[in-house]
């Protein structure tokens, strides 16, 4: 389906939406796009009164009205996507990109409410934690519990490149993902109990670290959340043919964060031969890229 378009015509009548609307339930495909594209020509405003028949009794007149109103949405949230890459700065808001990622390909998700179920795995998280918030082993012990164990968090190993292992709403739909999906949802579970973790993007894993002035830990979320040593990281990246360096270990910022979760998209894309999912993917990559 095409974009809606930047400037819409001279407003329709009500008149002339009453007969559009009639001619989008038509059976003749060229008569119904051209009364498709007319109404999409009048611009996003054509959602307050469109969005009633999404819900007719007329499957035809119900299925094309849902058409549009996913356009629109679409494309706005495809504007704020890259309105968001083009801020500068490392330091972006990790929790509000990965949202408005998968707006692009979800845009009538509820992500308002999907925050909501972080800020409730959160609350039961809490429930775990010990009273002395500087107990690090009874902090990463509530979150295994919580949140591998109760809620379940698991790596998807049997379809690696699935594309919804990248978009948080399906990641926590479905409570499986890649390692960066599943970092992220730790991570934004943890900020909001103010517990000291942060991403760790090793050669061909992501993990998350647990740091105190005295102790770091990794947590491995795509298995299970398992705890890891440095000396376990090291030997993983050794395991891969690579020399360790130092630098593997510092914290990622959201936008490299980013960064790599379309790069996972992109190989799924590639894989399944989707080349507009692929270019839409790239163009964001490129954008955080150059901010």
């Amino acid at each position: 389906m095409n974009p809606p378009p930047d400037r819409p015509p001279t407003p329709l009548t009500e008149g002339q939406r009453l007969a559009l609307l009639t001619l989008l339930a038509d059976d003749d495909a060229q008569i119904m796009e051209a009364a498709r594209q007319r109404l999409m020509e009048e611009g996003p405003d054509v959602r307050d009164w469109l969005r009633p028949h999404a819900l007719s009794n007329n499957p035809l007149l119900r299925r094309r009205a849902r058409e549009i109103l996913h356009a629109f949405a679409e494309a706005d949230a495809e504007a704020r996507m890259v309105a968001f890459c083009r801020r500068p700065g490392d330091d972006l808001d990790l929790e509000e990109g990965v949202f408005r990622l998968a707006a692009t390909k979800y845009p009538e998700a509820n992500l308002d409410g999907y925050r909501a179920v972080l800020d409730q795995w959160a609350a039961q998280v809490e429930e775990w934690l010990p009273a002395d918030r500087n107990d690090v082993d009874g902090n990463l012990a509530g979150l295994h519990v919580m949140l591998f164990q109760q809620l379940g968090l698991r790596g998807n190993e049997d379809n690696y490149y699935d594309p919804d292992n990248s978009y948080l709403n399906r990641v926590i739909d479905r409570r499986t993902g890649n390692p960066i999906s599943l970092c992220a949802v730790v991570l934004l579970v943890a900020r909001r109990l103010e517990l000291p973790l942060s991403g760790i993007g090793l050669p061909a894993h992501f993990l998350c670290r647990y740091q105190t002035p005295k102790r770091e830990i990794y947590l491995d979320a795509f298995n299970g959340g398992r705890l890891l040593s440095r000396t376990d990281c090291v030997a993983f990246v050794n395991q891969l043919g690579r020399t360790f360096e130092g630098s593997f270990l510092h914290p990622v910022s959201p936008r490299r964060m980013l960064q790599r979760m379309c790069t996972n998209l992109e190989h799924a894309y590639e894989s399944l031969e989707l080349p507009a999912e692929l270019a839409r993917i790239r163009r964001y990559h490129g954008l955080l890229g150059h901010a």
